[in-house]
């Protein structure tokens, strides 16, 4: 069985059918025999999200979109928590060691992410119903000996250097921390482990963890003669070759107490015209022949596509209701020229209007420019508006004269991002 082109033979599997059909598959160490299996019964998988930030962004989208669709075809996805390996950090990608976070740090950054996945996948004590994990429980309780006498022999120093995450790391000589090199080993343990408590057969993740998840179902076995299989998606670039998930403005957070129902709905929006089917594809779940057509537009048409992307996206990350007060506050904003509610909004004090704030550092607070550098440049450049008016004056203040009918400032950084300023 093999796929080209993301054209789909005949699968036998829901679940595998969707994912390549869909555009999900980059590397399966068994794609037939993993399609088989689902379709014969019904299988436990698993996808691991380290603890290093308060949410998870928009580069974990993919592959919480695979849990969602594992669910929808009738089996179990499990959420494994990485608080354990987030204490020692995966090197995949990077070539810098991370930050070592405290036990505090992890547990409050765990509490963040876990908030996503309601929105997702359902979980309960149904035979297809999620279940949520945390490795700590059991990588916390490793004793160093006996796991590097039943574990770690089965790992081979010369083979660990060959993988791309070692190997990168090693050739632009970065240091790469003994603890680091560790990880791998606990990833491939948490693979047997999940296998051994909750017959988990399947471990998805990013094309950067192909290695890992390789270790993973080698491991399974050789020590527990487990048939296991690992799955991983294409790391997904924008059609102009950024990394998914980076903005200018930061990181597209997927909580909304990091990221506005509106600023995530607007990312989605300002899609660029080559990726709008691919992202119909992988970020919601519209037919397949409604995206076939979607894609084919052209011209300002395309623009319709963009907003069916961002009103389904959004509502399932968010919920419907914020889709669509995002959408109706992007119709007010940009087609009625008028202050949309939903605009992300600062508050300032009455006195410092009264004495005159900087535009440029008003820019700033607002979250429309990272420093007050690059806010001044932005209005040197014309690309700032007050009241939809075009300031040039880098120095230019506001005060209370600028307050609109609507009791707000409205500050602009080109045509597209908006932000509202509220006396307090």
């Amino acid at each position: 069985m093999e796929v080209e082109n993301n054209v789909m033979t005949a699968f036998k599997s829901d679940f595998v059918r969707t994912l390549v059909d869909r555009g999900f598959m980059h590397q399966c160490t068994d794609l037939e025999g993993l399609d088989e299996l689902a379709a014969r019964q019904r299988i436990t998988a698993y996808i691991g999200y380290d603890c290093t930030a308060p949410s998870l962004h928009v580069g974990s989208l993919v592959q919480i979109m695979m849990q969602r669709h594992l669910q929808r075809t009738g089996h179990r996805p499990i959420v494994l928590m990485g608080a354990g390996t987030t204490k020692v950090g995966d090197p995949s990608g990077r070539d810098d060691s991370r930050q070592l976070l405290t036990d505090a740090q992890i547990q409050a950054n765990m509490d963040g992410i876990k908030q996503v996945f309601g929105r997702f996948v359902t979980f309960g004590d149904g035979p297809t119903d999620a279940l949520m994990a945390n490795n700590d429980d059991w990588l916390g309780e490793l004793a160093y000996i006996p796991f590097l006498r039943d574990v770690g022999r089965h790992f081979s120093i010369n083979r660990m250097l060959s993988f791309e995450s070692v190997k990168l790391r090693l050739e632009r000589e970065q240091p790469l921390s003994f603890l680091e090199f560790n990880y791998m080993i606990l990833q491939a343990y948490d693979f047997l482990e999940l296998g051994r408590r909750h017959d988990c057969v399947l471990q998805m993740g990013g094309s950067d963890q192909w290695g890992n998840i390789v270790n993973g179902v080698e491991l399974g076995r050789r020590i527990d003669g487990a048939g296991l299989f690992g799955f991983t998606t294409p790391l997904i670039t924008l059609a102009s070759g950024a990394k998914m998930g980076k903005t200018a403005q930061g990181a597209v957070w997927l909580n909304p107490d990091m990221l506005s129902p509106y600023d995530y709905w607007q990312f989605w929006r300002n899609t660029e015209d080559a990726d709008v089917g691919r992202f119909l594809r992988l970020f919601t779940e519209l037919p397949l022949d409604e995206i076939a057509r979607l894609e084919a537009l052209d011209g300002a048409e395309i623009n319709e596509a963009k907003k069916i992307l961002a009103n389904q996206a959004t509502a399932l990350c968010h919920g419907a209701e914020a889709a669509a007060a995002a959408a109706e506050t992007a119709r007010q904003t940009f087609e009625d020229g008028a202050v949309g509610d939903d605009l992300p909004t600062i508050e300032v004090p009455r006195g410092e209007l009264a004495d005159g704030v900087a535009l440029f550092e008003l820019l700033r607070r607002a979250g429309l420019c990272r420093s007050n550098g690059e806010a001044r440049r932005l209005i040197k450049g014309g690309g700032a508006r007050l009241n939809d008016r075009p300031v040039k004056d880098e120095m230019a203040k506001v005060g209370r004269s600028d307050v609109g009918a609507e009791g707000v400032i409205k500050l602009s950084a080109g045509k597209k991002r908006h932000a509202l300023v509220r006396p307090g």
